[in-house]
């Protein structure tokens, strides 16, 4: 078991926002862009956020990772979607400083191991998950999951209901297709290296419309990383995800995973809420009835001007909203 922290630089938090990707003096921190996320949300910035990396060897060996943010015990823990990473969190957790958070990469992204397997869905995440939150926020109270992190965050909920005391559900059900998270797919299931940053900015900004300029390059920093040839690659593991579309590519009524995931959420016994993303169609008002015939008490609101990732397109509205579960358990 091993834990590894990389502190802040204060000195270090004023990138260049004008700084070239493609040149060979470019060098990525992942601590170098928080000025960026404030800048755009008029959040206060001083220079400093404190954020340590943190990682934990699972028992098949596998190395998980996620980003803490604070010095206190983390009261929050954040579960993002597919082809993301613990960054897409950035902008909430600097709106709610000083919170103390977990946000964590699944496997095969960001900086947690691979899977030889490939078994990159919800129950094999939620174990993982839990591993996580036993070591570094044993007393959290609210678990937040976004789209395959939401998924995974019911199965959580459901088989360790002693680490979750309120749920909160980001634009998915059981009930996705691939129909309905058709851009979504089609997106993650685009190229894997792109010539030069200018390319794979281009083609994240004509699916991502609604985002600024500065908030995609971030992103895009995040999630791929140049090549000695000077090309570009995403940095997650797509190959389950190419798989699927090439051995199902028209079953788009399908369920992205298997599993009785609607049993799941039913056997959810924390405070559940789920917000919409009003422009997005990957939650329609069918899943929203049977979500209450599963969980009669959940609570559904609508976050206007957002699609699928509400923290992307919404983060302060959004870090409002997590403030009010957390005051719930204080």
């Amino acid at each position: 078991m091993t834990t590894m922290a990389e502190q802040i630089n204060p000195d270090s938090q004023v990138p260049s926002l004008s700084a070239n990707p493609d040149s060979a003096e470019f060098v990525y921190n992942e601590f170098s862009h928080f000025a960026g996320n404030c800048n755009e949300y008029a959040l206060p910035w001083d220079g400093q956020a404190q954020v340590t990396r943190v990682s934990h060897e699972l028992p098949d060996g596998r190395v998980a990772s996620a980003l803490k943010w604070g010095d206190g015990p983390p009261e929050l823990v954040l579960l993002h979607g597919g082809a993301q990473n613990a960054h897409t969190w950035d902008t909430v957790a600097l709106a709610l400083r000083p919170c103390s958070i977990l946000a964590i990469d699944l496997a095969g992204h960001g900086h947690s191991d691979w899977r030889t397997d490939g078994g990159y869905g919800p129950e094999n995440n939620a174990d993982d998950a839990a591993a996580m939150i036993d070591k570094f926020a044993p007393a959290a109270t609210v678990l937040v999951g976004m789209s395959l992190g939401g998924l995974t965050a019911n199965v959580l909920a459901a088989t360790y209901p002693w680490l979750v005391e309120r749920l909160v559900i980001i634009d998915v059900t059981p009930g996705v297709t691939r129909n309905k998270a058709a851009e979504v797919h089609a997106f993650i299931e685009g190229p894997q290296h792109f010539a030069s940053f200018t390319e794979i900015f281009d083609r994240t900004a004509e699916f991502n419309p609604t985002r600024s300029a500065d908030s995609l390059r971030r992103g895009i920093l995040h999630n791929a990383h140049r090549l000695p040839d000077g090309s570009w690659e995403w940095n997650y593991d797509r190959r389950p995800i190419l798989q699927e579309s090439i051995a199902n590519p028209e079953d788009g009524d399908a369920a992205t995973f298997s599993g009785d995931l609607w049993g799941e959420v039913a056997d959810v016994q924390a405070p559940y809420l789920l917000l919409r993303g009003a422009l997005s169609p990957v939650v329609d008002d069918e899943d929203v009835a049977e979500l209450l015939v599963r969980q009669p008490q959940a609570r559904v609101q609508i976050i206007e001007g957002a699609g699928h990732s509400i923290q992307g397109d919404r983060p302060l509205e959004l870090a409002s909203i997590l403030n009010e579960e957390l005051s719930l358990t204080r």
